[in-house]
């Protein structure tokens, strides 16, 4: 037992010295952009500029078992994506944005890691929790876009336990399995740890990346995530 617990520490825990430095990094980086007008509106990017540039592409997991991710695991280069299920800015860059990032995915150029922060409270937790209990049964995406229709977010009623369960069997999952993950305490402890790790970061605004190693912040366009992703494509040769 005592060898079973430390390989779960091991895999799902961050060095605590690691974490200290990068949210000392992320956080002067979100300071730094809460200072301009785009920031006060939740729509803007740390520039390249302001710090020095830090890779912190170590916090990727490139796990086997990640079922909130997409990309092969040897990908030249990852993006972690901090995000909530009740951020509008979220919901609009996941119509906009993430469709054409997945391309880079299916190519082979990327790999996406999901991770949300749940900065809204419990009914956040709670549409990540589902999410995380689709990913159990193979559809983590299909369900994550029902969570964002048409580039919105769900009202309070439509992020219920019974709508997620309905959400869960009009994607043809299976509903005595999906309640069950979506209540377990592994499923709890997942998606406490995802969240404590981007607060851990300073990540207290969504969206929030890091791409390549490098942090963005605000639902930026995508040409934006290409010059990013080209940058870091010519560091990984």
């Amino acid at each position: 037992m005592e060898r079973s617990v430390a390989e779960k520490i091991r895999f799902w825990s961050i060095p605590v010295g690691i974490v200290v430095i990068a949210g000392l990094l992320i956080t002067i980086i979100v300071l730094q952009v809460r200072s301009s007008d785009e920031a006060s509106r939740g729509n803007s990017a740390a520039e390249a500029g302001d710090v020095e540039q830090q890779d912190l592409s170590f916090l990727e997991t490139r796990s086997i078992n990640d079922v909130q991710s997409a990309g092969d695991l040897d990908a030249p280069v990852g993006l972690i994506v901090f995000s909530d299920y009740q951020c509008a800015y979220c919901a609009r860059w996941n119509e906009e944005v993430l469709p054409e990032l997945m391309d880079q995915v299916e190519d082979g150029a990327l790999r996406i890691e999901w991770r949300d922060v749940n900065t809204y409270g419990e009914i956040s937790e709670r549409a990540a929790r589902a999410a995380h209990a689709a990913g159990i049964q193979g559809q983590y995406w299909e369900y994550h876009s029902e969570l964002f229709p048409d580039g919105d977010t769900r009202s309070m009623e439509g992020l219920s336990e019974e709508s997620l369960v309905t959400i869960a069997e009009d994607l043809g999952l299976d509903p005595v399995q999906f309640r069950e993950d979506l209540s377990s305490e592994q499923t709890h402890a997942q998606i406490q740890n995802y969240a404590s790790i981007g607060r851990d970061l300073g990540v207290n605004a969504t969206p929030t990346f890091i791409l390549g190693g490098e942090p963005l912040v605000g639902a930026q366009p995508y040409d934006v995530f290409m010059d990013t992703l080209d940058r870091a494509h010519d560091n990984a040769e």
